[in-house]
């Protein structure tokens, strides 16, 4: 029996997908757009969602209703990709990605072995995610141990569902920020033993990538993946030229840099390697093999001039791709603007990215991604109450779009293509509202 005092009833026009899809063509049909909808929610969970009509009868008398009119309801924005130390640092100028890494990143991640620096910018960092309706995310720390912790303790704090660990990087980097094979090893295993499957918490293994590990810690990567096989693995593949050709230098017995890491057993279905722009076909096949997960990230790869990333040929590979803003090399939190510039480079390769597909990649294909479609990404009853309250009418430009939107699609196009924070009306996580626009 359901304690009535303990239920939150939310009505409005609800936007979801009735299941995760393996093809595109099964979107639009697996689309729900419930208009004057109702959902329950007691303790996090989804305990009711359908037609107001239908539902009113099950509110409890006293509850107060939440009511958004004029508003579009969909479930949290999830991110699969990003570095929490870089959002100071996001918008650094002219560079491509290793003068970067040298240039910016390197000395701004120092800062994060001070765990109230840490704690600080945890806190900052949630706020931002929050205030831009991602609900979930897969996110980078540092080297530092007191990263992790700082970032796993503000998630904890609202119960919200993120998935963090502590990047290994014992070369090719300042003194300042490498460990070794066996103390990445032995911090990664006390940091999963503390926060794994923690409540909504999961640890992810994280070699940044093959350059700054030597083959003994990736070895070590391995070895804790193993341990611990439903961890997640997450790193960066093949994202620049010049990266490709030098993790060849630095692993000329492997086949190319996806081998690197197939080799010490990081590939598989959690583990989610993001940008993926230049692979060869074998290293696709690979991908789709064991099935690999992928982290699309638009906004960086405009911005570092990486490259277009191959949406299509990943879907033709039946490979999960996850949005991703990747923060700071990527130029927004929001993911209603990574979702416009995804469609621009999918765009420059002549080809669609629909408002639909979009809506899905950063909802329940998201979860999908990340192996967490069971808990998250849609609203059916027992689900985790993560949801954005989405204002199509945000600014003088979206509300003229609004206005002359000739159906669903429509609306949800101009949200992608015109969204932006101020779009986010409210932000639920764990059945709790902690955003709210002022």
């Amino acid at each position: 029996m359901v304690h009535e005092h303990s239920i939150k009833a939310i009505r409005g026009n609800f936007l979801d997908m009735k299941k995760a899809v393996n093809c595109t063509s099964e979107i639009e049909e697996n689309l729900r757009f419930t208009e004057d909808g109702l959902m329950l929610i007691c303790d996090g969970k989804v305990e009711w969602f359908g037609s107001w009509e239908e539902g009113k009868g099950k509110v409890p008398a006293g509850t107060r209703i939440r009511t958004y009119s004029g508003k579009l309801i969909v479930p949290g924005f999830i991110d699969t990709h990003l570095h929490y130390p870089q959002a100071e640092m996001v918008g650094a100028y002219g560079e491509q990605l290793l003068e970067w890494l040298n240039n910016y990143t390197f000395p701004t991640e120092k800062r994060y072995r001070d765990k109230e620096y840490a704690k600080e910018m945890s806190a900052f960092f949630i706020k931002q995610l929050l205030r831009n309706g991602t609900t979930t995310a897969l996110v980078f720390s540092t080297v530092h141990p007191e990263s992790v912790d700082s970032l796993f303790t503000a998630a904890e704090n609202i119960n919200m569902r993120l998935i963090t660990g502590k990047v290994m990087m014992d070369r090719n980097a300042p003194d300042y920020l490498l460990d070794t094979p066996q103390t990445s090893y032995d911090q990664s295993k006390a940091l999963i033993e503390k926060w794994h499957n923690k409540g909504r918490l999961q640890y992810a293994i994280t070699p940044r990538f093959a350059p700054t590990s030597s083959p003994e810690q990736l070895e070590m990567a391995g070895k804790l993946k193993a341990e611990y096989p439903d961890a997640y693995v997450q790193t960066h593949l093949s994202e620049n030229p010049n990266e490709i050709a030098w993790v060849k230098e630095l692993y000329p017995e492997q086949k190319g840099y996806l081998d690197v890491y197939h080799h010490y057993g990081l590939t598989g279905p959690k583990s989610v390697f993001a940008h993926c722009i230049h692979l060869e076909e074998e290293e696709w096949d690979c991908m789709a093999e064991t099935q690999s997960v992928i982290s699309f990230c638009p906004t960086s790869n405009l911005y570092l001039g990486s490259g277009l990333f191959k949406l299509q040929h990943a879907k033709d590979k039946r490979i999960r791709v996850g949005m991703a803003s990747d923060i700071g090399a990527g130029t927004t939190f929001n993911m209603l603007q990574t979702l416009n510039e995804a469609y621009k480079v999918a765009q420059l390769q002549q080809q669609r990215l629909s408002a639909y597909e979009a809506f899905y990649m950063a909802t329940m294909g998201g979860a999908k991604a990340l192996s967490l479609d069971h808990y998250i990404g849609n609203f059916d009853h027992g689900k985790e109450a993560d949801l954005v309250v989405l204002d199509p009418h945000a600014t003088p430009i979206q509300q003229l779009r609004a206005d002359n939107s000739k159906d669903l699609a429509d609306l949800l196009f101009v949200l992608i293509t015109l969204g932006d924070d101020r779009s986010i009306y409210r932000t639920y996580v764990d059945g709790r509202l902690v955003y709210e626009r002022g």
